[in-house]
């Protein structure tokens, strides 16, 4: 049983480094939110449009490698909270080098998406382009982080000290359905590197996940390894992909689109698992 004075404990610094948030982003005369619909970007959105009004402009990629749902789920957030919202397509496809899946594919794309977004910031008169990196971030494999160094991107989560958990904690609170969703990186992430990538094969994968996730699982990723779809769900879900009538749809279903061997990772789901073989 959690002791419920580490849990006061725990609120109480959220609620602190909340406050920094509220005041670092009330300093700011405007900004331009690079908004995915996920977890951090719609609390840091949610909370710079509270403190900025009309001097938020949430910015949203519609490219290939963007999950059509995380744009759709970003589409109806700044319609329902009044956010001005303007969606542009970055196609990292499109850049010299990037098909190939280099092991710096991430900072290739990011440097493209937020020079952009820079562009239009200075276009439309904000002090800056800010992101939804958190604490916990930090501590990952994130190539496409010194691009954001580079372009002088300002993370405001990541300066407030949030973490994941805090962030999550605080969007329950404040009534945002993406307390609790799912993580979902770029769909990029389901290649191991040095498999070239096309668009075929990013919408082979996402339609695989949006089958699993049509049967009610929930974070998932499916990885794509040649013609082999390596399947990570939570270790709890674990037992429904095999059962018999979800094991066969699964199964037949990844069949239908392509993939000739469909397996499950024991080790269940994990951030970033294609970059193990670089650890």
């Amino acid at each position: 049983m959690d002791d419920p004075t580490d849990r006061r404990d725990t609120v109480r610094a959220a609620h602190a480094k909340l406050e920094r948030l509220r005041g670092d982003l009330k300093g700011m005369r405007g900004v331009v939110v690079a908004y995915s619909g996920g977890v951090d970007s719609t609390f840091l959105l949610k909370v710079a449009h509270d403190e900025l009004g009309g001097g938020v402009l949430a910015v949203t990629n519609r490219a290939r490698h963007v999950p059509a749902r995380e744009v759709a789920d970003s589409v109806a957030f700044c319609a329902q909270q009044g956010v001005r919202h303007l969606l542009i397509e970055v196609d990292p496809l499109m850049l010299d080098g990037f098909a190939d899946n280099p092991q710096d594919r991430c900072y290739m794309c990011k440097r493209a998406l937020f020079s952009q977004l820079e562009d239009i910031a200075r276009e439309r008169g904000a002090c800056c382009v800010v992101d939804g990196t958190n604490v916990d971030d930090t501590k990952q494999y994130r190539p496409g982080m010194r691009a954001l160094e580079e372009l002088e991107i300002v993370s405001p989560l990541r300066d407030a000290g949030l973490t994941k958990a805090e962030i999550r904690l605080l969007s329950h609170e404040m009534g945002l359905a993406t307390w609790d969703k799912p993580s979902c990186a770029c769909l990029v992430t389901r290649f191991p590197y040095g498999q070239r990538i096309t668009r075929e094969s990013l919408a082979q994968v996402e339609q695989a996940e949006t089958l699993l996730s049509s049967l009610g699982f929930g974070q998932l990723r499916v990885r794509m390894h040649a013609d082999m779809a390596r399947i990570e769900v939570e270790p709890a879900q674990m037992q429904r992909v095999l059962e018999g009538e979800t094991r066969m749809r699964i199964v037949e279903g990844l069949r239908r689109l392509g993939f000739t061997y469909v397996t499950l990772d024991l080790q269940g789901y994990r951030s970033g698992s294609m970059d193990e073989p670089l650890r």
